[in-house]
Parts: structure tokens; C-alpha cells; sequence
């Protein structure tokens, strides 16, 4: 991937914040830009239309939730990555941010190595081509998804039809987080049959079968381990 190809928006109404993003993104080889309010920011998305987005959620006048949302539901800007700054308290945004669309998050105050390293792993996502459907392989595990075959040091795991829907799904967005919300659509669709916290029971059972390879970000969801 060509970082220096790669341009970044970061909308945050701090200009302290600001330049310290600038100043590492620069030094990581990519193109920062820069807004302080929402209104600023869809102008330059609409001139320049970044490759990420990084997004304070407390702007003012127009918050980064509600700039989130009209982002995800425009079509010239939906597929757009973003990555969300905010409060460690503000749990609720957190969860609301990523069921409107938002890639990831970090919490202020923050570890710009954090930063970074989330950046790079949203644009490994978003900015290669997608892997074979056919077959998933992480460490020890390799995932036939046709064949509905887990194989853990060449063994075969029998896992149930559930859970399998399950890591399908994380490993798809592997490194992003999920709701719970987010994983049980994915499961049902517009029926909801299965409770929420089901959801909990059957990641407990996968753990169990291929090990600590599901992530828990306490209050918030689920993601499948990077690298």
C-alpha cells in the first residue's frame, strides 16, 4: 500500500488534537487534511473525498454522530472509512457510532501509536483486495466456508451451524469492532429470534472450540483478532 497516495480528514473542532494528528499522520507518510465543524468537513469531502476519515464526535453545532450518520447514507460518500475519536465514558456513542456505519474508535485521551496503528489497519481493509470467499486461515485455524469445515492444526472442529454463521461474519470484519446489535442482524435479518445476549452464549462456545482469537471491547461488542 502507498501511504503517501493516501489522504486523511480529520474533523475535530481542537486544534492542539489537530496538529498532533497532522503532525504524526505526515510523519507516517499519508496526506492529512483538516476541519474543525461539520460544515467545513463536507466541503472538503465533497472536493477532495478523503481515503479515511478521522472523527471527533463532540463537534459543535453539528455532532460527529449526526455528520456520521448523513456520511453513511449518502452514496457518493458511504464507503468512505471512519475512524471515531470520543470519551471513554461515551459508550452509548461508541455503539451508536459503529451501528451507523463507523469502521473503529479510540478513546481520548488517546496513544497516537494507537491511532496510527488502527488507521493502517482500516486501510489494509478498505484499500486491498478482498480475500477468497472459499477459505479462511488465521495461525492454526483454516476455515473451508463452502464446505462448512473448521480445521484447528490440521483437525477438524465440529462447531454448530450458529456458530459458524458467527465467524463468518467477525472473520469477514476481522479487526473491526461488532455490536452485539450489528452480529445479531447479521445472523437474522429482519427476524429477530435469537436474544441478544444468546449472542454471548455462542461466543463463549467458539472460544471454547478454537481459542481466544474473539475479542471482547467490554460494553460494546465483539472483533476477531488481527495478524
Amino acid at each position: 500500500m502507498q501511504n503517501d497516495a493516501l489522504s486523511i480528514l480529520i474533523i475535530e473542532d481542537e486544534k492542539d488534537i489537530r496538529n498532533l494528528l497532522a503532525y504524526h499522520l505526515k510523519k507516517n507518510l499519508f496526506n492529512p487534511l483538516e476541519a474543525s465543524h461539520a460544515e467545513e468537513a463536507l466541503q472538503k469531502i465533497s472536493l477532495l473525498k478523503p481515503h479515511l476519515i478521522i472523527l471527533d464526535l463532540m463537534l459543535p453545532k453539528t455532532s460527529g454522530l449526526d455528520l456520521c450518520q448523513l456520511l453513511k447514507k449518502n452514496i457518493a460518500t458511504q464507503n468512505i472509512p471512519i475512524l471515531m475519536l470520543t470519551a471513554e465514558s461515551s459508550k452509548e456513542d461508541i455503539v451508536k457510532g459503529l451501528e451507523l456505519g463507523a469502521d473503529d474508535y479510540v478513546t481520548k485521551p488517546f496513544d497516537i501509536k494507537e491511532v496510527m496503528a488502527r488507521i493502517k489497519a482500516i486501510l489494509r481493509r478498505t484499500h486491498t483486495p478482498e480475500k477468497s470467499l472459499a477459505t479462511f486461515t488465521h495461525k492454526e485455524l483454516m476455515i473451508d466456508w463452502e464446505k462448512y469445515r473448521l480445521h484447528k492444526n490440521s483437525q477438524e472442529i465440529h462447531i454448530t451451524l450458529t456458530e459458524f454463521k458467527l465467524l463468518k461474519i467477525l472473520t469477514q470484519y476481522q479487526g473491526r469492532v461488532l455490536t452485539r446489535e450489528q452480529l445479531l442482524s447479521a445472523l437474522t435479518g429482519d427476524e429477530k429470534v435469537v436474544i441478544d445476549r444468546n449472542i454471548d452464549v455462542h461466543i463463549t462456545s467458539l472460544r471454547k472450540k478454537i481459542g481466544p482469537y474473539i475479542e471482547t471491547v467490554r460494553g460494546i461488542g465483539y472483533r476477531f483478532q488481527e495478524g
